[in-house]
């Protein structure tokens, strides 16, 4: 079964962000939720809350690339992410000495979410040589306008951007949208072939955005290291990033940090249990007493609670239950899933459809008749529109 084996070995190339909420930090909380094993060589050190960057402090070349050195010679590698470089001198040595058949994610840092400036001009003019060597380069908008040389207003003009720094750098271009003006954020993956993918989510109103850059580029290295196309790389990523937003602890004055270790993991996973109960309040006091956070309420009829590990577990009181549960497995790849079962000869009660809480679901029975829910929440397994406490 899919991330059961050996965790993928994760290479980060990147800057220390003493506030916790974007760099190595940032990287090392995405890869170990997402069932990586984090290594790092550290190119710049910063004082930094979130509010903004006090001070930064570049490693020099030669220490860099003996941290690089250093763990591929032993630990190894199945991906590696770079983000902040420090320095233009870094940035042509990583060049010269990166492995060329392990993938690579670039995300070009210049400016951190507080708007300092984490590249200077030389370091930026560099940044072409990592882009030619990168499996996928993930740059936002101002990012991208520094790389292009133009201003980037709409959709269509990111898109045309990303199209020609594709084709120049014979990379596959993230481009992230989130400084577009709009109720909604749009990403674009384009190919240097000129295959376009196109997200469309709606924006999460939050101020705690700090280190969203950073988390999707090391998210989107652990499954390309685990062998999935960009394409479902970046999707799963880009879950990661929506969850780790919503469920941000709130620290800091200014551009807080993201609560990843709410966020869960995306691998195939049993995270629901559904039990018919008779008594509702009975129940949920026992639960409660448990020590299990209620999330949902429906007085009467349905509650839901928590784990500590983000697992749920529902009661609902249904006229003629017969006291057999329900087990939900959860995968963000649904769709596939289902397909690959029914290939197999695996008969379903219902196929894949989307409900009104914002979940897709499918049903089966185990050989013992008990029911099994496999699913598709997102965000909205955590994170529901009618969530409690």
């Amino acid at each position: 079964m899919e991330g059961f084996g050996a965790p993928p070995r994760i290479l980060i190339i990147a800057g220390s962000d003493s506030g916790g909420g974007a760099g190595i930090q940032a990287d090392i909380k995405t890869v170990t939720m997402l069932g990586g094993f984090a290594a790092t060589a550290i190119t710049a050190l910063t004082a930094q809350n979130s509010l903004g960057v006090q001070g930064v402090m570049a490693v020099p070349a030669g220490f860099v690339l003996q941290q690089v050195d250093s763990v591929l010679a032993d630990i190894g590698a199945d991906a590696i992410k770079i983000g902040m470089i420090g320095s233009a001198e870094i940035a042509h040595a990583l060049a010269e000495r990166l492995p060329a058949n392990v993938p690579i994610v670039f995300d070009p840092v210049m400016v951190a979410t507080s708007g300092a400036a984490l590249a200077d001009e030389a370091t930026v003019a560099a940044f072409g040589r990592l882009m030619r060597r990168a499996a996928v380069v993930t740059p936002n908008v101002p990012e991208l306008e520094a790389l292009t040389g133009r201003t980037l207003e709409t959709v269509e003009a990111v898109e045309a951007a990303a199209r020609g720094l594709a084709l120049e750098t014979k990379a596959v271009v993230l481009a992230k949208g989130g400084h577009l003006a709009g109720s909604a954020v749009t990403d674009l993956l384009v190919s240097p072939h000129g295959r376009v993918r196109r997200w469309e989510s709606e924006r999460i109103e939050t101020r705690h955005s700090h280190g969203t850059g950073c988390t999707l580029a090391s998210a989107v290295a652990v499954h390309l290291a685990r062998g999935r196309p960009v394409e479902e790389a970046v999707e799963r990523a880009r879950g990661f990033v929506r969850r780790a937003m919503l469920a941000a602890p709130g620290f800091g004055a200014g551009h807080g940090p993201m609560g990843h270790a709410a966020a869960g993991g995306d691998e195939m996973n049993l995270d629901q249990v559904t039990l018919p109960v008779r008594d509702y309040a009975a129940s949920v006091a026992f639960y409660r007493l448990l020590g299990l956070r209620q999330i949902v309420a429906s007085d009467g009829h349905y509650a839901r609670f928590e784990c500590p590990g983000g697992a749920t577990l529902s009661i609902i009181v249904e006229e003629g239950a017969t006291g057999s549960a329900t087990i939900g497995l959860e995968s963000p790849d649904l769709d596939a899933w289902v397909k690959r079962l029914v290939a197999d000869g695996v008969a379903f009660e219902a196929l894949p459809e989307d409900k009104s809480w914002g979940w897709r679901e499918a049903f089966l029975r185990d050989p013992d008749g008990h029911r099994v829910m496999l699913f598709s929440a997102g965000e909205y397994r955590r994170f529901p529109p009618w969530r409690i406490g």
